[in-house]
């Protein structure tokens, strides 16, 4: 690990967590709510992290999985290349795989459950991006999930139509969840750019037919000549260049994210913190 990764992870304490054969490192930090942050390919990037240190500003306390990658390290298209090549074949993912129970959404439950335990109060949030998106959606099967966030969901990759559709969870999760959202008010939230054809509007569509109300989508614009002057390409939302910039569409984005959380995963010391 370089020196730069060092400065970056300070403050986070490491521990190994293993869940049915699978075992990847969280990385800890902050009070008051769990919020468990998964990240985008490639792995722990400085953006990623910059994510969780604004949630334990907001007043959680924020696990961050290392699910691939290397934690710290730069962003970089070799790097990105390699990470996403490797998680593309891994079995734990099966990021072909329609309509799947993953092996990682078990872990990722297992983990909820984990940080539930160690900080109390209600529940706690998932939050989920790009590849890790449907992780997050579909840990919510789990009692312990009150407020899971997918942005920009792209797994199983949107290769034909039906991928294009697909929620991310086997059927068997879709129904816990669907109880979930009719029995308890379950809510899930979703955030893409409106013209990212890797978490494709269709998945979004697919997300409302399934839960109904329960599903919150948040569309940002950046069809051309958008007010913003958002790039066509652009794909990650909470970990975007522009997210710490006020009025921005996706700093906007990020304190609904955080208000979702503080509302879902209320106690009377989530309003301390002010993010």
């Amino acid at each position: 690990m370089t020196e730069s990764s060092s400065a970056v992870l300070a403050g986070w304490a490491p521990e190994p967590f293993t869940n049915a054969g699978i075992t990847h490192t969280l990385h800890t930090r902050g009070s008051g709510p769990g919020v468990v942050v998964l990240p985008e390919v490639p792995g722990l990037t400085p953006e990623v992290l910059g994510l969780a240190d604004h949630l334990v500003g907001a007043g959680f306390s924020v696990t961050v999985v290392e699910l691939f990658g290397d934690p710290g390290r730069p962003m970089s298209p070799g790097y990105a290349a390699r990470s996403f090549a490797g998680a593309c074949i891994s079995r734990e993912f099966r990021a072909f795989a329609k309509r799947a129970d993953r092996p990682v959404a078990e872990y990722v439950r297992a983990v909820a459950r984990r940080v539930h335990d160690r900080v109390g109060g209600p529940g706690v949030g998932v939050i989920g991006m790009c590849f890790s998106g449907g992780f997050a959606l579909a840990s919510a099967a789990e009692p312990a999930v009150l407020a899971p966030v997918a942005s920009q969901p792209s797994t199983p990759l949107p290769l034909t139509p039906g991928r294009r559709r697909d929620l991310g969870m086997s059927d068997r999760e879709r129904e816990v969840i669907q109880g979930r959202v009719t029995n308890e008010g379950l809510c899930l939230m979703g955030l893409r750019f409106s013209e990212d054809a890797a978490s494709p509007s269709d998945r979004f569509r697919a997300l409302r037919a399934a839960f109904g109300d329960g599903w919150l989508p948040v569309s940002l614009n950046n069809r051309p000549g958008n007010d913003a002057g958002i790039g066509r390409r652009e794909h990650q939302v909470l970990t975007n260049g522009d997210v710490e910039t006020p009025g921005h569409p996706t700093h906007e984005a990020r304190e609904q994210v955080v208000a979702f959380l503080r509302e879902r995963l209320a106690r009377q010391e989530v309003g301390a913190g002010q993010g």
